[in-house]
């Protein structure tokens, strides 16, 4: 699996793009986990705001999960490297965004974590 994380601000932008079925077949939001808001853009915004309190400029990290093209991956196997990096990150039990993209029948998926600690 090729791995790709950064982080970065502009959680719209960032929301807008993933939700982009002009370069993708289909994209789904498979899970929004920790915010208020029930959709993508929402919880980007709800992210940023929180993140003016902080002073942190790159309130979100995103992480781009693409498998081998050979490959065809599960969700269940997304969701467990998805949870293993999540732990090896430090970022258990943050607020996440977990959407799915399929392009000429091939799977990858992006997860967005916000990386504002708020305890």
């Amino acid at each position: 699996m090729i791995l790709k994380g950064n982080q970065r601000a502009h959680g719209r932008e960032l929301a807008l793009h993933l939700l982009n079925t002009e370069d993708n077949e289909h994209a789904v939001i498979h899970e929004l986990r920790g915010f208020l808001a029930d959709d993508l853009i929402g919880a980007f915004k709800e992210a940023e705001a929180i993140s003016r309190g902080t002073k942190c400029e790159q309130y979100l990290f995103s992480l781009s999960l693409n498998p081998p093209k050979s490959a065809k991956v599960s969700i269940a196997e997304f969701e467990t490297v998805i949870a293993d990096i999540e732990r090896r990150l430090g970022l258990t039990g943050q607020p996440r965004a977990i959407v799915f993209h399929e392009k000429k029948g091939r799977r990858h998926a992006h997860c967005v974590w916000s990386r504002i600690d708020e305890a």
